[in-house]
């Protein structure tokens, strides 16, 4: 049933929106890109938005030079849109671990006035689902003061914590608009060898754990022959679906959630995305708890693998910034990383190639400063 007293165009609903307010945006595939335009379509009449957001897609034009004093980012994890902004000094990056977050915001060290978020349409029983994208959003819909909702039918209806009543939303917009994709390039010779050295390391039983990228995809081709993985993952992308269909991936031998693959959020293509949507077998769960050290290592030989910018003769691992340019920022690796060494059986694996494009060295005898 829907309340279509809440129903408003996406301008009228941006206007809940005020001078000094801080304002949530939802991230990655559910970045809410027509309710955020909405928002700068409003700059004249704004002044002093704090924005929080971790990595998000699309343009984010708030961040433009000519919004200076109307937006402000305070980013928790940099994408291509931020990086410049932050570099520039118009915007601001905070340094937390990614299971830190919910934390900041239920604990209101970081309070909320507005949070944006995009999700499927209700059900018969009113509730809607997050989506692809769960990770910090539930505990700003938890405390922020206005939850601002763009229903998209494109949305996946996930299983998870991410189920949320039509009563926790104070204002909402229809808007379909197609969610943002992620398509695996074509890897290379050296990416493919780097895969398999990975794939190699990987017992059966095991619990992984693998972020976005081309290290991670490539590992995952080489995994047909294993038997009985199982994932718990901050987030996944489209190289798990083959396993899953073939039935290398069952997480039979999990002791946390098993038979499920659990997981934060997931970027990739609109297969992906229809694999997720209403699938029993798929839980998005709120981050604070997917990336909780103690939750990770209950499972067994929990295998993480992340990759890194550089690491020095002493094994210092960098991941986050180049010298003193953040990158992307501090996120969960060192969540899983831990988890996976405190694991019973448990592998920590960092992978990368040894240069870079330029071909300088990523193994360094110290770590640049910064």
């Amino acid at each position: 049933m829907t309340d279509f007293s809440k129903e408003k165009s996406p301008a009228e609903a941006a206007k809940a929106i005020k001078s000094g307010d801080r304002v949530y945006i939802h991230g990655a595939g559910a970045t809410p890109a027509t309710l955020v335009q909405a928002m700068v379509d409003r700059a004249d009449e704004l002044s002093d938005i704090e924005i929080y957001h971790l990595h998000t897609e699309g343009a984010a034009k708030y961040l433009e030079p000519k919004y200076e004093g109307t937006f402000h980012l305070n980013a928790m994890f940099l994408a291509p849109n931020s990086r410049q902004a932050v570099y520039d000094g118009r915007a601001d990056f905070i340094p937390c671990f990614l299971s830190e977050v919910p934390i900041l915001f239920r604990r209101g060290r970081i309070p909320l006035d507005v949070a944006l978020i995009q999700v499927s349409p209700p059900d018969k029983h009113g509730f809607c689902s997050l989506g692809i994208s769960v990770e910090a959003t539930l505990a700003a819909i938890e405390v922020a003061d206005h939850v601002i909702a763009q229903i998209n039918p494109n949305m996946p209806r996930t299983h998870g914590d991410g189920i949320i009543h039509r009563s926790k939303i104070q204002t909402y917009c229809y808007c379909e608009e197609e969610l943002p994709t992620w398509e695996p390039k074509e890897l290379t010779d050296t990416q493919m060898a780097i895969g398999e050295n990975v794939a190699s390391l990987i017992e059966d039983r095991a619990t992984l754990q693998m972020g976005i990228g081309a290290i991670p995809e490539a590992a995952l081709t080489f995994l047909k022959s294993h038997k009985d993985l199982g994932i718990h993952t901050e987030m996944f992308s489209d190289g798990i679906l083959p396993l899953v269909e073939s039935g290398v991936i069952n997480g039979k031998y999990k002791e946390k959630h098993r038979g499920y693959i659990v997981t934060g959020f997931m970027l990739g293509s609109r297969k992906l995305y229809d694999f997720v949507d209403n699938n029993p077998l798929v839980r998005v769960k709120d981050i604070q708890y997917v990336n909780n050290t103690a939750v990770i290592m209950a499972n067994p030989r929990v295998t993480s693998i992340n990759s890194a910018i550089e690491i020095d003769m002493t094994g210092q691992v960098c991941a986050d910034s180049i010298g003193t340019r953040i990158f992307s920022g501090v996120g969960g690796q060192m969540d899983f990383l831990r988890g996976a060494s405190l694991s019973e059986g448990g592998k920590p694996i960092i992978a990368l190639p040894s240069t870079t494009k330029y071909n300088d060295s990523k193994i360094v005898p110290f770590l640049k400063e910064g």
